[in-house]
């Protein structure tokens, strides 16, 4: 098994352009209304979420980049389709899963657990995509 440090890089940085696109962009609005989180209770907290985001999305990258190495391994196959696949296999079998019992027991709306969900299945599939194209 090998992961390169440079895919995980470029797939952190990816990972961190698509959370800036979703959440800070695209859906702003919609998640601040299902969230109750006003922008001066952003603004209060000031950057360190974005600390936690970092560290997330690099622990993700790694993780994907290794399950990437597996994957291709096992397959006996460097085939691109190989990365998406593990993404959707990684994001359905941990963080869809998650997400939904988490959400479920703290009772948030729906449209919130789809709105978060939906971000993190283009997240996997991106950074995925980059580590697949790096690596």
């Amino acid at each position: 098994m090998s992961v390169s440090w440079p895919a995980v890089l470029v797939a952190t940085a990816v990972g961190m352009a698509i959370a800036g696109v979703w959440y800070g962009k695209a859906f702003v609005g919609v998640w601040r209304e299902l969230t109750g989180v006003t922008e001066e209770d952003s603004k209060r907290v000031g950057k360190s979420p974005f600390v936690v985001l970092l560290a997330s999305i690099l622990l993700t990258a790694l993780v994907l980049a290794g399950s990437l190495s597996l994957a291709t391994g096992f397959f006996e196959s460097d085939s691109l389709w190989i990365a998406p696949a593990v993404g959707f296999v990684v994001w359905l079998g941990f963080s869809l899963t998650t997400l939904a019992q988490h959400n479920a027991f703290e009772q948030k709306p729906l449209r919130l657990t789809v709105l978060n969900s939906a971000y993190q299945l283009v997240l996997f599939l991106g950074m995925a995509l980059a580590v697949g194209l790096l690596q």
